[in-house]
């Protein structure tokens, strides 16, 4: 699958007419999206799951929570609390990493890498 066939452009076909972008996409001049937000939910996440069948991409998403340690534990546990499950097919799936892709890559543009090390992130003591 190639991205000119995703609902997504790449900054390359963003320089093309929409018109042209629609029709390559999907054999048609014009497309009309209408998007409503009428009854839409917000959840905020800071942990996610994976999980897959051949059919279908599962995303579970929720909150690292510390527990409380018991009394028989000698240390704390961290609880993943799923809040919100979205199941989607794989070509959703890749149009969705292909975005989200973009939008860190622009993001990192702008404000620098994003430091996926923990300890690296940490401001020193001194």
């Amino acid at each position: 699958m190639t991205e000119q066939n995703t609902p997504y452009v790449s900054d390359e076909q963003n320089e093309k007419p929409i018109e042209e972008q629609a029709r390559e996409q999907t054999g048609r001049t014009q497309v009309r999206l209408n998007v409503t937000e009428a009854e839409m939910n917000t959840t905020y996440a800071n942990a996610f799951r994976t999980n897959g069948t051949a059919e279908e991409v599962m995303l579970d998403f929720g909150l690292n929570l510390v527990a409380p340690p018991k009394p028989e534990q000698e240390q704390p546990e961290i609880m993943f609390k799923v809040n919100e499950r979205v199941i989607m097919n794989y070509y959703s799936a890749k149009r969705l990493a292909i975005t989200l892709s973009q939008l860190i890559r622009r993001h990192e543009e702008q404000f620098g890498e994003l430091e996926m090390d923990v300890a690296k992130r940490r401001k020193s003591d001194g």
